[in-house]
């Protein structure tokens, strides 16, 4: 999809806004906010970074540089740029549906997940992934259980169709992207389902 259908579609569906997380691409800031104006509708730049231990969704850097596949290099990247690390669907390459049907296998795979330090560098996790199936999900809000992190939920959408499945629910108005920095680095938000119009418990 466009990024103008991926916004018009965020509109109908009665979100605030949307965070722009490309892989590896950042949006300029001129480029949100021609989007923000054209559609009338909050538009925050972010990017999701390829990294050895996994996705992340970073906002407050501008570029990318060689060395952020290191999760070392990205995390000082985002220390001095004073911005946010949050661990994009934590259940990849940590859980397997098939062998997870055994209480013990799932134990041991949340167990050596928790132990994982990549999540200690972010300032929390994706515990729901609009792509993701509800057993992978309900293991990454296991694991943000167990590891007592601050939660958010993205759509991840790639279609139209998977726009609007969950979201972030903020505490605090969020207006642009320093205040949502500001309010992922202070926890003040939750995972919501839409589908369910409910949070996870």
């Amino acid at each position: 999809m466009s990024v103008d259908e991926l916004i018009e579609g965020s509109k109908s569906r009665g979100l605030d806004g949307i965070c722009l997380t490309d892989h590896d691409n950042f949006w300029t800031d001129e480029q949100v906010r021609e989007l923000s104006s054209k559609h009338d509708f909050l538009v925050i730049p972010g990017c999701e970074i390829n990294t050895e231990a996994g996705h992340v969704l970073v906002f407050g850097l501008t570029q990318y540089e060689f060395g952020m596949h290191k999760p070392e290099f990205l995390q000082a990247s985002v220390d001095r740029a004073e911005g946010v690390m949050i661990a994009a669907h934590p259940y990849r390459r940590r859980f397997l549906e098939e062998p997870a049907v055994r209480p013990e296998i799932r134990e041991e795979m949340l167990e050596r997940a928790s132990g994982d330090e990549f999540f200690r560098m972010c300032q929390g996790i994706e515990a729901l992934n609009g792509r993701g199936l509800a057993v992978q999900n309900q293991f990454s809000l296991d694991l943000g259980g167990r590891l007592s992190v601050n939660m958010t939920a993205g759509s991840d959408a790639h279609k139209v169709e998977q726009i609007g499945t969950v979201a972030t629910e903020f505490q605090r108005p969020v207006s642009c992207l320093v205040d949502l920095i500001r309010e992922l680095r202070e926890g003040r938000y939750r995972p919501v389902d839409l589908r369910q119009k409910a949070a996870p418990n």
